[in-house]
């Protein structure tokens, strides 16, 4: 029931699209879906979603295998940087792009921004299942005579499909409601469409029909994603789970492995840190008032962290449900979450304030209201991280306590919380970097008065001001690095766990 009920809340922007159509006329719906501007955005959407995807892919699987799998020197350090991109959002990316190279811009900009922003949401569950899996497997495949590729792909890449499946649908939705890289790269898409239709004409009709068009995108999205993550079960028991597996030796491969991995972390971290070094030190002469900063970045801090909470809070029992009780009706709950995700913050926004004028007025312009956004937002990442931690948390342990006399709550309490802690953590650290930097939504959702680090960055970088654009970015990036860093700690007990 809890369960339901979350899918209510997150739902509540795919009823208001669902509204609008049913309202507007089929001659109007005729006219404002099937032009030659849909289908530019659609075929736009569409190239990116797949680049974006596979790239991400193969990005996020091959470094996970190099850094858990192989004899790479520097394993620690590399579990840091390839994570670290997290802490920078995709349009401070395609600012420090663009201020330094104007031309990075269209279809191949656009690609090669978004993929080493959320390349690491792939890397993030396959290393995790890497260093979790069993090795007596592998090892049993090796006694009868096959090579390490064969291995590879016949063993543990199958292993690896909820993990990269739920990493590549994560990068997925993301690209579907990315609207501030997009826009400063002029790579128009649904969403970008949606947002100038919006501020340009305020045609909310011609809006809402161009945003059900991308919620069919959400939907082929989501059915590709469950029909490749299968219906395999991961999780097991025994002592064997806590050794390590044998690591491939690179031999002569090693410095072209290094080398790979470090034009990733350079052209991922190192070119966006660099690019807002070099814009803060050329906007030093640039009058910056630490008053309003630092209440941005108060504020940001506060919001973030309530919407970790709650947002980790409500996905829990929609990934319990999912996993401990599959079924059609739970796979239909814990996929109808992932909608508010392929949304744009604005039409989210939007359909919050309408419902909380019409319904309960005191909610508009507070933060309630904008956690709620968040959490409908961001639940996608919660639950891809609690329901992968949960799937590897055995469920013949749940059946031990409740035979002891433990009740269910106990039971979750003290066998299953304490088993699945590193995947809450890993939610809560995703959702809070989404949070801080999240713009849309927040610029219209945020108190009268309120400035969160984005909207202030977004303020100054809209009118090429990168000087006083660049400490806002940098605060940012400070803010979003603790929890990013989180997502990188003690890999070797959470693979014991």
């Amino acid at each position: 029931m809890l369960g339901i009920l979350v899918a209510l809340l997150v739902l509540l922007p795919l009823g208001f699209v669902a509204f609008s159509v049913a309202t507007t006329g089929w001659a109007d719906i005729h006219r404002l879906v099937l032009r030659p501007r849909t289908a530019e955005l659609l075929g736009n959407t569409a190239r990116l979603l797949g680049g974006g995807v596979l790239a991400s892919a193969v990005l996020g699987i091959g470094a996970a295998w190099l850094v858990e799998r192989t004899t790479v020197p520097g394993r620690a350090l590399w579990r840091v940087l390839l994570v670290a991109p997290l802490a920078v959002p995709a349009f401070v990316n395609s600012y420090a792009w663009v201020s330094l190279l104007p031309g990075a811009t269209g279809y191949g900009g656009a690609l090669l921004i978004v993929t080493l922003s959320y390349f690491p949401l792939v890397y993030l569950p396959v290393a995790a299942t890497l260093r979790g899996l069993d090795p007596a497997l592998e090892e049993a495949a090796y006694t009868l005579g096959r090579g390490p590729l064969r291995v590879f792909a016949a063993v543990v890449l199958p292993q690896l499909r909820p993990a990269a499946a739920g990493g590549c649908l994560l990068v997925g939705l993301h690209l579907l409601a990315e609207f501030g890289a997009l826009q400063m790269l002029r790579f128009p898409t649904f969403t970008v469409a949606i947002y100038e239709q919006y501020q340009s004409s305020f045609n909310g009709s011609a809006a809402t029909m161009l945003a059900a068009v991308l919620l069919l995108c959400c939907l082929l999205l989501l059915l590709a994603e469950l029909r490749l993550r299968g219906r395999g079960r991961y999780a097991r028991v025994g002592s064997g789970s806590a050794r390590p597996a044998p690591r491939a030796r690179l031999r002569a491969l090693t410095l072209p492995a290094l080398a790979g991995l470090g034009l990733l972390t350079v052209l991922a971290l190192g070119v966006p840190l660099g690019s807002l070094g070099y814009w803060l030190l050329k906007g030093a002469s640039v009058h910056v008032e630490v008053g309003p900063l630092g209440a941005a970045a108060a504020t940001s801090l506060g919001l973030g962290a309530l919407a970790a909470l709650v947002t980790v809070g409500l996905a829990l029992p929609l990934a319990w449900l999912d996993v401990r009780r599959p079924g059609r009706l739970a796979t239909l709950v814990e996929r109808s979450t992932y909608f508010g995700n392929a949304l744009p913050g604005i039409v989210v926004a939007l359909a919050l304030v309408t419902v909380s004028i019409r319904v309960v007025p005191d909610l508009y312009q507070t933060v309630p209201l904008v956690v709620a956004a968040y959490a409908i937002l961001f639940l996608p990442r919660a639950v891809v991280s609690v329901r992968a931690a949960l799937a590897q948390a055995p469920p013949v342990l749940d059946d031990v306590a409740h035979s002891l006399g433990l009740s269910p709550a106990a039971s979750l309490r003290r066998v299953t919380l304490p088993l699945i802690t590193p995947g809450l953590g890993a939610g809560a650290a995703l959702v809070f970097v989404a949070a801080v930097t999240e713009l849309t939504a927040t610029l219209l959702l945020a108190p009268t008065g309120t400035q969160t680090l984005a909207t202030q960055f977004w303020a100054y970088s809209d009118g090429l001001a990168y000087g006083s654009a660049a400490p806002y970015a940098a605060v940012m990036v400070l803010l979003s690095v603790p929890a990013t860093y989180l997502l990188t700690r003690d890999p070797e007990r959470t693979a014991v766990a």
